[in-house]
C-alpha cells in the first residue's frame, strides 16, 4: 500500500473558492480563520495524517480489534496515535470555546476530517461519532450535562457513541425495545444495541453512550422514543470517574472492512440496569438524535471523498510504476508505464474528476453550515439552512456511492494485482462499502431528499439552488471563444433536466407517493451530479481568474480547468439520461412481487 499525501493545494482551493472561507472568516465567531491559520492547520493535519495515521491503516486492517474478557483491544499503534491526536488539540477544532473548543469553522474541520478518513478510515470513525455526541449535548443537554461531559468530549479525552440499532430494529428505529425506567433523578436502561462503532475500546478513559430507549408509558413508534446519556464509568459532580456502569460489550461484529474499528454489540442492564440521564425531553429523543445524525451524514459523505482520494493516489502511483505493453501513442518501441495507455488514463481521470467534484460539494455544504450558524442576518441564516437541509442527503449518498465506484476503479487500474490484498487496493474497496449503508442507507437519504426536503416546500429550496447554478451557467456562456465556454452547454442541459425532474417530483409527490419515491434514488444521483458539475464549473472560473491575474501555480490551475471540462463531458450528460428512471416509478411499483 502506498503512502498517503494530503492534497493540500486542492483542499485550499476548495476552501477558498467553493466554501468561501474568507467570507466565513468575516462572520461573528469565525474571525480566527485567517488564511495563515487555515494553512498552518492544514499543514500540521497533513503531517499527522500521512506520518502517523496512514502507516497504521494496513496493519490495522490485518490485525483488527479484538475482544478479550470484555475488554476491546485496538490494533497496535492506535492508542498512541489517538494520544497524539488528543494532545494536538485536533478533536477540539470546530467546537465552542466556552467548553474548551477552538471555535474554527466547520469548513476547516471538514477539510481536516477528510485527511483522517483518507489516511485511516477505521481510526477516524472514533472522532466522527464523538463529534456527533458533542453536537447533540451542545444542542439538547442540560447545563449540568454540558458542564460535566462536554469539556472531556471536546478535548477527546472521552469519546462518544450513538446507540440506535437493535437486532429487530435497523432503519426502523421506532421498533426498538430498549427500556428506560424512571428512578429518581436518573433512569435504568436495559436492552441490547448492535453495530455500535467504538462502543468499547482502549483509547480513552471513558465512553459516553447516547442511547435511544422507550419509557414504559411511551406512545408507540418514533414518537415514544427518548434519548439518554449512559456513561461507561459514572462521573462525579467534580468530573472524577466512579464505578463502572452496567453496560458491557458482549461481542464484536465480523465485517467486510474497517476491521480496526470495533463495531460492538452492547448489553445494557444485565446486572440491574445501566444508569442513564435524560437528554432533552421524554419522548422527543428522535429530535435530539437527528442533531447527531445530520452531522454524521455530512462526515460519512466526506468518507466517500476521502476513500476516493486515497484510492486515486494509490492507483495513480501504481500506474506510473507498472510497466506493461506499448501504448498506441508511443513513438518508440518498448514497454511503458501503464499510465500511457489511453484507457488507464481515462480511468484515472474518472477517479480524479469525481473526487474533486465530491470534495467541492462536501466543502460547500460545510460552508453553508457555517453561514447558517453565524451569519448576522436572520434571512441569510434561514436561506443557508435550507441549502444545508437540501444538500446533506446528496452529500451523504452521492459521495459514498461514488466512493465505492472509485475504489473499485482503483482495483481495476491495478489489474490482477488489485485483487491481491498485498497491494492494499482491495482494502479501500472493502472499507468504502459500509458508507452507503450506515447513518441511514442511501435509499433512505433519497427518500428524505424527496419526501421531506423537496415536497415540504414544493421545490422552493431546490429552485434557489438551481437559480444559483444558472448564474454560473450564464457566466460561462459569456465567454465566447474561451475554453470555459465548452462547459456552458453541458451544464445548461443538465440544469434543464434537474429542473424538469424537480417539477415532476413536486407535481406527483402528493398524488402518487410510491411512484415518486421509486424514482428518488435516480433523482438524488441527478442532483448530486449536477451540483458537482456546477461547483466544478465555479472552480474552473476561479482558476481562469487566478491565471489571468498571475496568482497561483499555473500548472495546478490549468489542471483545474481541464478536470472541470472532463467532468462536464463525461458526467453532466447523465442528468438528462436519468429522467426516464426518475419518472419510471410506475414500472417499479407495478412489478409483480412474485416475479422478483
Amino acid at each position: 500500500m502506498t503512502d498517503y499525501t494530503a492534497p493540500l493545494a486542492d483542499m485550499r482551493f476548495a476552501l477558498r473558492e467553493i466554501a468561501g472561507i474568507a467570507e466565513i472568516a468575516a462572520l461573528p465567531g469565525c474571525e480566527q480563520a485567517s488564511d495563515d491559520l487555515v494553512d498552518a492547520v492544514l499543514e500540521e493535519a497533513g503531517k499527522l495524517a500521512g506520518g502517523v495515521l496512514a502507516p497504521l491503516n494496513r496493519a490495522g486492517d490485518e490485525q483488527g480489534s479484538r475482544l478479550e474478557n470484555g475488554v476491546v483491544r485496538t490494533p497496535e499503534g492506535f492508542k498512541e496515535a489517538y494520544r497524539h491526536y488528543v494532545e494536538g488539540g485536533w478533536n477540539a477544532l470546530p467546537f465552542a470555546p466556552e467548553h474548551g473548543g477552538q471555535g474554527l469553522p466547520i469548513a476547516v474541520a471538514t477539510a481536516v476530517a477528510e485527511m483522517w478518513n483518507a489516511a485511516n478510515m477505521s481510526f477516524a470513525l472514533c472522532p466522527l461519532l464523538n463529534v456527533g455526541a458533542v453536537e447533540a449535548l451542545t444542542a439538547h443537554g442540560s447545563p449540568e450535562q454540558q458542564r460535566l461531559y462536554l469539556p472531556k468530549l471536546i478535548s477527546g479525552e472521552w469519546t462518544g457513541t450513538m446507540n440506535l440499532t437493535e437486532p429487530q430494529a435497523g432503519s426502523d428505529v421506532g421498533a426498538l425495545r430498549t427500556r428506560a425506567v424512571r428512578e429518581g433523578e436518573h433512569y435504568r436502561i436495559a436492552g441490547q444495541k448492535i453495530f455500535i462503532t467504538y462502543g468499547e475500546h482502549d483509547m480513552a478513559e471513558n465512553i459516553v453512550h447516547l442511547v435511544l430507549a422507550r419509557l414504559p408509558d411511551a406512545p408507540p413508534g418514533t414518537k415514544g422514543i427518548s434519548l439518554f446519556l449512559v456513561p461507561k464509568f459514572m462521573v462525579g459532580t467534580d468530573g472524577s470517574l466512579g464505578q463502572r456502569n452496567d453496560v458491557r460489550c458482549v461481542s464484536l461484529e465480523h465485517k467486510l472492512g474497517i476491521h480496526a474499528s470495533p463495531t460492538c454489540v452492547l448489553a445494557y442492564g444485565d446486572n440491574g440496569g445501566a444508569i442513564g440521564f435524560l437528554v432533552g425531553e421524554e419522548n422527543r429523543g428522535m429530535e435530539c438524535m437527528f442533531t447527531m445524525m445530520n452531522n454524521a451524514r455530512l462526515n460519512v459523505g466526506l468518507q466517500g471523498v476521502a476513500i476516493a482520494e486515497r484510492a486515486y493516489q494509490q492507483a495513480r502511483d501504481f500506474a506510473r510504476q507498472r510497466v506493461q505493453g506499448r501504448p498506441v501513442t508511443a513513438k518508440a518501441a518498448g514497454a511503458y508505464p501503464i499510465i500511457h495507455h489511453p484507457d488507464v488514463r481515462r480511468m484515472l481521470l474518472l477517479m480524479r474528476a469525481q473526487t474533486e467534484a465530491m470534495r467541492a460539494l462536501a466543502y460547500y455544504a460545510a460552508g453553508a453550515i457555517d453561514r447558517a450558524r453565524h451569519h448576522p442576518e436572520d434571512a441569510a441564516r434561514e436561506r443557508q439552512q435550507r441549502r444545508v437541509d437540501l444538500l446533506i442527503p446528496a452529500v451523504k449518498a452521492w459521495c459514498t456511492d461514488l466512493g465505492v465506484e472509485i475504489a473499485s476503479l482503483g482495483v481495476q487500474v491495478h489489474g490482477g494485482m488489485g485483487f491481491i490484498e498485498e497491494t492494499g487496493a482491495a482494502q479501500h474497496l472493502r472499507d468504502a462499502r459500509i458508507a452507503p449503508i450506515y447513518e441511514g442507507t442511501n435509499g433512505i437519504q433519497a427518500n428524505d431528499l424527496v419526501g421531506r426536503k423537496l415536497l415540504r416546500d414544493r421545490g422552493a429550496a431546490t429552485g434557489e439552488l438551481i437559480a444559483d447554478m444558472r448564474a454560473t451557467e450564464r457566466a460561462l456562456a459569456n465567454k465566447p471563444g474561451d475554453d470555459l465556454a465548452a462547459l456552458a452547454q453541458p451544464l445548461a442541459a443538465a440544469l434543464d433536466a434537474v429542473e424538469e425532474a424537480t417539477a415532476w417530483m413536486v407535481e406527483h409527490g402528493e398524488s402518487d407517493p410510491p411512484r415518486t419515491l421509486a424514482g428518488a434514488v435516480p433523482y438524488l444521483k441527478q442532483l448530486g451530479t449536477v451540483a458537482g458539475g456546477w461547483l466544478m464549473a465555479k472552480s474552473a472560473l476561479a482558476a481562469r481568474r487566478r491565471l489571468a491575474a498571475g496568482a497561483g501555480d499555473a500548472q495546478f490551475l490549468s489542471a483545474k480547468i481541464a478536470t472541470a471540462v472532463f467532468f462536464a463531458e463525461h458526467f453532466l450528460p447523465q442528468a438528462p439520461a436519468l429522467l426516464p428512471a426518475i419518472r419510471g416509478g410506475a414500472t417499479v411499483t407495478g412489478f409483480d412481487l412474485e416475479l422478483l
